[in-house]
């Protein structure tokens, strides 16, 4: 029995079938055969043609509507299944011996990774879920049996119980690496720090949350994980966190913990853990956002929790933590610029860095000698921000200073002299920045003009805070000198203009102050020092613009 054709689904198989038709045709001429209506083929419309363009759109609906059925629908439920199995048990069950509900789910456990070893052909996505909710219940049932009983089979002060809790972790992450699945690898690294965070020890959780963030780092560099990371990141400092708030659940008190005194130094060690997954990764021929996240992230994290935790200590304890965590970030920002060139990590890093030496000097100095520290660091930052190459830590730190500044001007009741050394700082800023300009890569004079502004206002500043009145016109006209004579040793015309703006400061002091407040004697004195000053720049400027003048000629 002949069947009939099927439509032609394709332009180009539609034509091959013409012409094979034609053939056909012509063969039956020849040989005076008529054709059979049977064997008709049926003609290809203008629809049959665009069929296939409504198929990838069915095709699409139909590929979610599988990926909700078959995927999400599974996840969702085995999560669900899993967590009634663990809410059961976590009864009491007075009848029963302790250890028998977590007996019960050890062999639920073993029933569902045998289902998820047999399924593995045919199910293979809800097999990768049963093995997921079966070492989730493998660590509950553990869990179990130090908790929710009357009258619990293990205790976590005793080493059985933390050894246990503990072992099934490490079990947890091997099945993760030996199966190759970062998901199981999460849950190992959550399984491990409840395991932290229930024991409680010190000891224990400084060493645990320690070797989860080894782990981490280890899986992402040598499975190609770089996400599990920012996974750990957060896992690690919240697991540092409810230790250091004293476990605040079955009616502890909230209160932080300072001792033992190693425990700010465990969470620096942490961090240099968790920054060595970047720092290890295999491409480092750019550095991609999931880098500078957990750069960021591991910056903003850890140190924000450092400060928390060290918050209620004395200025004796808290100094040397906060001088050790500068010498950690700082060195964190030295190894990616040497081994990667980084910018993002590298400037993170080193803020950081600048930051808890910033939170040392506050707590070993008072006010307001401190203002004057912290300027002396800001010509620190800008010397490694130097080698560093970072034009994003120079302006930090310009803006730093002048809130730095402006805030010692706002609190400081009587000047001490410190006022002169932020012009100081400001004009050795400036003059670094014009040394290394080419290093930096600065296209403008704009931030070099920023510090000779802030060395512009401070001066004056302090010279009216710490000059006698009657001296004040005087010694701002010196000051105008003093930079007259800096433009003579750096060749600069900023300083020329420096002292210009200042000869017109001291004049518009000693026109309105000088007339209404001073006696005579000063009065007289302010003008005749101004007017001299005044004419012999004059002539400078009067020869200088005559000698260019001949050589102008002369050429």
């Amino acid at each position: 029995m002949n069947e009939t054709p099927q439509p032609a689904s394709d332009p180009l198989v539609a034509e091959a079938l013409a012409r094979i038709e034609q053939r056909l045709r012509r063969l039956e001429d020849l040989a005076g055969l008529a054709p059979s209506p049977s064997l008709e083929p049926p003609k290809v419309t203008a629809a049959a043609v665009a069929a296939p363009a409504t198929a990838p759109a069915n095709a699409d609906g139909e590929e979610l509507e599988f990926t909700v059925g078959q995927n999400w629908f599974a996840l969702v439920g085995v999560m669900v299944l899993t967590c009634g199995v663990a809410l059961a048990l976590s009864l009491p069950y007075g009848g029963l011996p302790a250890y028998a509900p977590s007996a019960a789910g050890y062999v639920l456990a073993a029933a569902l990774l045998l289902v998820g070893r047999w399924g593995r052909r045919s199910f293979a996505l809800v097999a990768g879920y049963f093995q997921g909710a079966a070492l989730s219940l493998l660590y509950y049932s553990t869990v179990r049996l130090c908790f929710f009983g009357q009258s619990p089979v293990l205790d976590l002060e005793g080493a059985g119980g933390r050894a246990l809790l503990a072992g099934v972790a490490a079990a947890i992450i091997a099945v993760a690496w030996w199966r190759e699945s970062v998901w199981l690898m999460a849950l190992g690294l959550t399984a491990g720090a409840v395991t932290a965070v229930l024991v409680g020890a010190p000891g224990f959780v400084f060493a645990a949350e320690t070797a989860l963030a080894a782990a981490a780092v280890a899986a992402a560099v040598r499975r190609g994980w770089p996400g599990l990371v920012l996974f750990a990141i957060p896992a690690a400092y919240v697991t540092h966190l409810l230790w250091a708030l004293n476990r605040p659940w079955s009616g502890r008190e909230v209160q932080l913990q300072h001792e033992p005194a190693a425990c700010s130094y465990a969470l620096l060690l942490c961090t240099t853990v968790l920054a060595a997954g970047p720092w290890l990764r295999r491409d480092r021929s750019r550095e991609d956002a999931l880098a500078t996240s957990a750069a960021l992230l591991n910056c903003g994290a850890g140190y924000l929790l450092l400060l928390v935790q060290t918050s209620g200590l004395a200025a004796g304890p808290f100094i040397p933590v906060h001088l050790a965590g500068a010498v950690v970030y700082l060195a964190l920002a030295v190894a990616f610029w040497l081994r990667e060139r980084s910018r993002a990590a590298t400037f993170f890093y080193a803020m950081t860095g600048y930051l808890a030496l910033s939170a040392a000097l506050l707590r070993a100095f008072p006010s307001p000698d401190i203002f004057l520290w912290l300027s002396l660091q800001s010509l620190v930052v800008v010397s490694t921000a130097l080698w560093f190459r970072s034009r994003f830590i120079v302006v930090a730190n310009f803006f730093i200073f002048a809130g730095l500044v402006a805030s010692y001007m706002f609190v400081a009741k009587h000047e001490q002299g410190i006022s002169l050394g932020f012009g100081v700082v400001a004009l050795l800023t400036a003059r670094v920045l014009r040394w290394q300009q080419q290093r930096l890569e600065l296209k403008t004079e704009l931030m070099r003009n920023f510090y000779l502004a802030s060395a512009f206002v401070v001066f004056p500043y302090a010279l009216y805070q710490l000059v006698p009145r009657a001296y004040v016109g005087v010694a701002w006209v010196g000051l105008a000198v003093a930079y007259y004579l800096m433009n003579l040793v750096v060749r600069s015309p900023k300083y020329r203009w420096m002292g210009h703006c200042t000869l017109l400061l001291s004049l518009g002091y000693v026109l309105v102050i000088g007339i209404t407040q001073l006696s005579p004697a000063f009065r007289i004195a302010s003008f005749l020092v101004l007017g001299t000053v005044l004419l012999l720049v004059s002539l400078v400027f009067t020869r200088a613009r005559a000698r260019r003048r001949r050589e102008q000629a002369r050429t």
